[in-house]
């Protein structure tokens, strides 16, 4: 049966799903473990892992679930399709607004050093990252990543299959390095992000950014796969 002799809009009515729930209290043990970890209680960090396996598995089966209702199902009309690209192109403001106001924060406090800072930036006591080394070597990972999910993307355009998976696998391959690079970064860091100002702006900032990469490369997985299954 054709979804025009069912409903008479092109809109998606979603069901009741579990998922929104679930994620939600994945998200709630993540926060409150992170904390948890933070003022150095006992369980802390087997609370965060726990939180944070849950939060993916939770979040890959909701992925699983749209794509279920995209492709199999065909719910996503040409209308619910501008209604999600307009909620990205808000959520990416939404994006733009926030890592604004962690480097209003930044620049606030190293342009004018206060005397609680030494007059000077960074704060003294406060042994910087060499720019020219790691974090230079990430930023050409970054940006390389980039290139190889543009080239995916024109790709699909093209109708080069292959390409496009290979664009895809590259750039899952790039994030990965630079996860772990960003976290060598930190293991090595002679400061933390309770050490003032800098610390906290240092790790917010590149915390978050991480946070990003790595949510992200999850979702370049789901849109492999879905390829890989032709479903795309």
């Amino acid at each position: 049966m054709k979804r025009g002799s069912v409903q008479a809009h092109p809109y998606h009515l979603v069901e009741p799903s579990p998922w929104p729930l679930l994620v939600s209290l994945a998200l709630l043990t993540t926060t409150l473990s992170a904390v948890m970890t933070f003022h150095g209680v006992s369980n802390g960090p087997l609370l965060l892992s726990l939180g944070l396996l849950s939060t993916i598995f939770t979040m890959a089966l909701w992925f699983i679930s749209v794509t279920r209702e995209a492709t199999a199902e065909g719910h996503h009309t040409f209308a619910v399709q501008k209604g999600l690209t307009l909620g990205f192109i808000l959520f990416v403001v939404s994006e733009v607004f926030f890592f604004l106001s962690i480097f209003w924060a930044f620049f606030h406090s190293s342009l004018a050093p206060t005397v609680e800072l030494g007059a000077h930036w960074p704060p003294a006591g406060i042994e910087s990252m060499n720019p020219w080394e790691v974090p230079l070597l990430n930023t050409v990972i970054l940006l390389s990543s980039g290139a190889t999910l543009t080239y995916s993307h024109h790709s699909v355009i093209a109708g080069d299959r292959k390409g496009a998976l290979n664009g895809l696998v590259i750039t899952i391959i790039l994030a990965g390095i630079f996860t772990g690079l960003q976290g060598y970064e930190y293991f090595n860091a002679s400061f933390t992000i309770s050490d003032g100002v800098y610390g906290s702006t240092f790790f917010m900032a590149t915390g978050f950014h991480g946070l990003h990469v790595t949510s992200w490369k999850w979702g370049i997985h789901q849109i492999l796969a879905a390829m890989a299954a032709n479903h795309v």
